[in-house]
């Protein structure tokens, strides 16, 4: 898969930089959009409310990604995006994005890119809503230590996550550093042994595919 990581930087001197505190809502779902975001330093968190009324976290960006695409010709946002620690972004209207694309021939494919890689996202929720906790766990944790370098643990909103409650994340977290799979470090996670992981990750997942696809690399 093409590296989408900082694919959009050219472009930067098109958009509106903004700064926001930690916990700032960027966008809420269900907002009509009026453009799309790009993550410059910081980190954002993207949850989806269910029908049920529950906040789902979904997805972690990574520095260099965009966010909010769905946004673009006033579409509203299918999910609410909020900051966990002071950010730097760059907002595109829909009107300096069809300025971008005039100047810039390239951005449209760029783009599109962008939004085939956030409904496979969206297909991988999808397909690990109703594997086991531990399988989802693994999953997740690989892929934002892989995006991340390493993931600041907070077990509530790593729970929320997954899918599950905090007690069940601990036990299995408890089991996992007996086990030396991770070690546990000033709050954050480090993988020690990463096959294993991805071991319990595949198990009896023959429709999953490579998910190793779906992992955008720390450049």
């Amino acid at each position: 898969m093409v590296n989408l990581r900082y694919i959009w930087r050219p472009f930067l001197k098109y958009g509106q930089m903004i700064k926001l505190e930690e916990n700032t809502t960027i966008y809420y779902q269900g907002e009509v959009g009026k453009g799309f975001y790009y993550l410059d330093k910081g980190s954002v968190k993207i949850t989806l409310l269910t029908e049920k009324g529950a906040e789902r976290t979904v997805n972690y960006v990574p520095e260099g990604m965009l966010l909010g695409e769905n946004g673009i010709n006033k579409e509203p946002y299918l999910t609410t995006a909020v900051t966990t620690a002071p950010s730097v972004l760059y907002y595109f209207t829909n009107e300096t994005t069809l300025k971008i694309y005039e100047e810039e021939p390239k951005a449209v494919i760029l783009f599109t890119n962008s939004l085939l890689y956030k409904f496979r996202l969206l297909a991988e929720i999808i397909t690990f809503l109703n594997l086991p906790v531990e399988q989802q766990m693994a999953h997740y944790l690989v892929k934002l230590i892989k995006e991340n370098e390493e993931f600041p643990f907070n077990q509530t909103s790593f729970a929320r996550y997954v899918g599950t409650s905090r007690i069940t994340v601990n036990k299995i977290i408890q089991k996992w550093s007996k086990e030396k799979l991770i070690e546990l470090s000033n709050q954050n996670i480090y993988i020690k042994n990463i096959s294993k992981l991805k071991e319990i990750r595949d198990q009896n997942s023959k429709n999953i595919g490579d998910l190793d696809m779906l992992m955008l690399p720390v450049i």
